[in-house]
């Protein structure tokens, strides 16, 4: 049997992102150890119980002692607080990343409270469900995910390889890209439409001339769809909204004009250009699926979710 790829890691905030780590950690063999920490005593419980480590604490700074790997998997808004808890508490040499969903605003509020002896290497593992906490998490959850790191530019390359080497074990593809980028790019395909579904959503249950009863009654059509994202943790999101502002006001700004757009064709009845419209988009779709990033299936893949066991395709060449 091969030597674990870390000794010990220590796994900060043990939700869906950090007990899926835990059990694809256990079952790839990355580490000799397994240290959680999480604030919450009843998570933390409940994390024992599942077997999810060996070691568990409420400090996080206690968790961190002596490990060769930390994964911070809190919200972003917590990000600078949890750095200046573990900073005392790290091995010199030891890798520091989080799995954030805003890079710039991590960065600001946990490089300057981080020591000069450890790799801190942003992270970002595109891959998630609309579930929370250590029941949600699966083993498969990376599996042919991109994970994207936004170096620093004194980021050491062995330390960048060695945690890139980790997330590939979990199933993860690698991606770099610098903060602001990343920003950008997650703004429209991950912010944007959870805010989008987050309204939808309330505008249903705020409507007056439609009962609640119906809107459940009939959500086999698109709105159950958006249901799923608007059911995401509401602390994560929050969060998401308030450390990556400029970027999602730009893209809202964007949306608003094109939705004013088709405003206008709906109403003037163009259907030349409704059409073109939607064929656009539906050439979207296909270009995911072909990518390897989805299944080609009407329920939009969410039999991988329900049962971690099923695998996602492999992206094509």
């Amino acid at each position: 049997m091969s030597a674990p790829l870390f000794e010990k890691i220590a796994l900060v905030g043990i939700g869906l992102i950090g007990s899926s780590l835990a059990r694809v950690i256990r079952r790839e063999r990355l580490a000799g150890e397994i240290a959680i920490a999480t604030r919450s005593p009843a998570t933390l419980a409940r994390a024992e119980e599942l077997g999810l480590g060996d070691s568990y604490s409420t400090e996080a700074a206690t968790a961190v002692a002596n490990a060769d790997l930390v994964i911070v998997s809190v919200p972003v808004g917590s990000s600078g607080a949890v750095a200046a808890e573990i900073a005392p508490a790290l091995k010199p040499g030891a890798i520091v990343t989080d799995v954030g969903s805003t890079k710039r605003s991590v960065i600001a509020q946990m490089q300057p409270l981080l020591p000069g002896n450890v790799h801190f290497i942003p992270g970002h593992p595109l891959a998630g469900t609309e579930k929370s906490g250590p029941d949600a998490g699966f083993a498969d959850l990376f599996e042919n995910r991109w994970c994207i790191f936004t170096p620093l530019p004194d980021t050491d390359p062995q330390a960048l390889e060695r945690l890139s080497e980790f997330w590939r074990r979990c199933g993860a593809n690698i991606d770099t890209m610098d903060a602001d980028h990343h920003d950008m790019v997650l703004a429209i395909v991950s912010h944007l439409p959870h805010i989008i579904a987050y309204n939808i959503v309330g505008t249903a249950d705020d409507l007056e001339t439609v009962t609640k009863s119906e809107v459940i009654k009939y959500s086999a059509s698109g709105f159950r769809d958006f249901t799923r994202l608007a059911a995401s943790d509401p602390t994560m999101w929050r969060d998401v909204c308030l450390h990556n502002k400029d970027a999602i006001l730009e893209m809202l700004a964007r949306f608003s004009e094109d939705l004013a757009s088709l405003q206008r064709a709906i109403r003037w009845g163009d259907g030349e250009k409704l059409f073109d419209m939607f064929t656009r988009t539906r050439a979207v779709r296909r270009s995911i699926i072909d990518a390897g990033q989805e299944i080609d299936v009407p329920d939009f893949g969410r039999q991988v979710v329900e049962h971690p066991g099923a695998v996602m395709p492999a992206a094509k060449s």
